[in-house]
């Protein structure tokens, strides 16, 4: 298992500006960060990486479509086509960064909703769009891991079981998924049996506190969920994603209205003190 902490808490660009918040990441005991892909340029990206490579950390990245003129889903071939060239650009990047992850709800403009469930049209869209963008990450060995939201967000994937049924028909080594308990505590029956469901596909996960502050402080049943995860046999990436109100425009997608923490150092000390411990009691029989 890899330690890992979104810089989202922080900012939607990370920039050279942010190289003393990676070493304090470095210095809490984390094995890496994962970065928001926003904008910018690839040569920004490996100047980034550089950086990051310097404090002896790994690195996997994030990033959501935000706009419908990009959406996969559109019955508008103009916008699927956008679709697959900004696809393009984020694996791009994370490429240029060193990492061979790119997570994040890919496959559906965040926010939009078209006032009734996924229809068959827009599936048939949406695994035209990931096999595309998984042929173009092969040639650069990268893997999604996708992403189910809550409902609040998205309305085309929002289950364990929808995420892997979709997988399953993609049917790409590239195209994978991830597991979030912070959706899953709000879409799931039973959020720690949901990992078994996404296991097979499973190559990334969140770990996210039910109201999106410091995991451990809240209710999401931490005991069971690594529990599970080890049961799953998994060994990659577990990475802390926390929102505060410091980009306006992510704090009003994620209905961040008040702090949910004291300070961003509580966050991913207490958090990463809380994963380790957890992870490791969930070792004992």
């Amino acid at each position: 298992m890899k330690t890992g902490f979104n810089l989202l808490l922080w900012t939607g660009h990370v920039t050279e500006a942010h190289a003393s918040i990676i070493r304090d990441i470095k210095r809490a005991g984390y094995d890496g960060v994962e970065i928001p892909l926003f904008e910018g340029t690839t040569d920004h990206y490996a100047r980034l990486g550089e950086i990051i490579a310097k404090e002896g950390l790994g690195v996997t990245t994030v990033s959501v479509i935000g706009a419908l003129d990009k959406n996969p889903l559109s019955a508008d071939a103009a916008a699927r086509a956008a679709a697959v060239d900004y696809a393009k650009w984020t694996i791009d990047c994370t490429a240029a960064l060193g990492s061979n992850i790119l997570a994040g709800p890919m496959h559906s403009t965040i926010g939009h909703f078209s006032g009734g469930g996924p229809t068959a049209a827009e599936r048939k869209r949406g695994i035209s769009f990931h096999r595309k963008a998984g042929d173009y990450a092969a040639k650069k060995n990268i893997r999604f891991a996708l992403e189910a939201l809550n409902r609040f967000e998205c309305y085309f994937l929002n289950t364990m079981e929808q995420l892997s049924s979709y997988l399953d028909e993609v049917d790409h080594p590239h195209i994978k998924g991830m597991y979030d308990t912070f959706h899953c505590n709000i879409e799931e029956k039973d959020p720690v049996a949901a990992i078994k469901t996404i296991k097979k596909h499973m190559i990334h996960v969140h770990i996210s506190e039910n109201d999106r502050g410091t995991p451990g402080k809240g209710h999401v049943p931490w005991d069971a969920t690594y529990k599970a995860l080890r049961s799953a046999k998994y060994d990659g990436w577990i990475t802390i994603e926390a929102f505060g109100r410091a980009i306006p425009a992510l704090a009003a997608a994620t209905r961040v209205w008040r702090d949910f923490f004291p300070t961003k150092e509580s966050v991913y000390k207490d958090g990463l003190k809380a994963m380790k411990t957890g992870w490791a009691k969930a070792a004992v029989r």
